[in-house]
């Protein structure tokens, strides 16, 4: 038996996907608590990382190590750059994952981590640093049913920018945008991308839009349209993955 992974930060993002699983059987890996059970015939694992990329990491490391993964799939929400066209409630579908302010910072600016010369993963001649594919045989099957949605939201697909520090202002979302020409930002998913490289486990990630990067007037955001909306594509998406 491989389970499918499911991977979310914090447990507003993955409740109603955890309350549709059937079979549910619950462990502990470092003090986490870790989903088994079936969705639509599929078997899948579920778990809350935590904010960041280091407990993102970490908890996509213990779950791979532990358990027998097929792939993970990264969900929660996400703030989108402007000219992502995505607002409040729409749908991102991640092309690839990049580390967006993993590098050197010098007096013209900042260079990724091809300027130290140092990959942070690599297979043979294949070399990663700041980027992180998206796997295409789980892209596949997942992004048809994402597009051709019946709740008719919107949705787009392009590159998602994770950092450490979120934009907190709109000048810095520009930047990031303009600089890997993302469509939204997030805190955890290259981290979890970058694990599934260096274990060669398929990865997918898909967000709500909860508000616009920089945007920090919580009044102007809204999380729970966001997470909704990305758990109802991921349980519609299931029923197509088993059949």
């Amino acid at each position: 038996m491989k389970f499918l992974a499911f991977l979310s930060s914090m447990p507003f993002e993955s409740n109603t996907i955890r309350a549709a699983m059937k079979k549910v059987s619950v462990s502990s890996v470092a003090g986490k608590k870790v989903y088994q059970g079936t969705l639509s015939g599929v078997d899948v694992i579920l778990t809350n990382t935590g904010i960041g990329k280091i407990n993102a990491a970490h908890s996509a490391t213990c779950i791979i190590d532990r358990f027998p993964v097929d792939g993970v799939i990264n969900i929660g929400v996400a703030g989108a750059y402007s000219g992502s066209g995505l607002g409040n409630g729409d749908i991102a579908v991640a092309s690839k994952e990049i580390l967006g302010d993993d590098g050197v910072i010098e007096k013209n600016g900042w260079s990724s981590m091809e300027k130290i010369a140092i990959p942070l993963v690599q297979h043979g001649k294949k070399k990663y640093y700041n980027e992180f594919p998206i796997n295409s045989r789980l892209c596949k099957k997942m992004i048809k049913t994402i597009s051709n949605n019946s709740f008719q939201l919107q949705v787009a697909q392009g590159p998602f920018v994770t950092v450490s520090s979120a934009s907190g202002s709109p000048s810095r979302a520009r930047e990031l945008e303009s600089r890997f020409q993302g469509i939204c930002e997030n805190m955890e998913g290259a981290a979890i991308a970058h694990v599934c490289a260096l274990y060669k486990t398929p990865f997918f990630e898909m967000r709500g839009i909860s508000n616009a990067a920089g945007v920090r007037d919580r009044r102007r955001w809204d999380l729970k349209a966001a997470a909704d909306n990305c758990q109802s594509l991921v349980l519609e998406s299931l029923k197509h993955l088993s059949s």
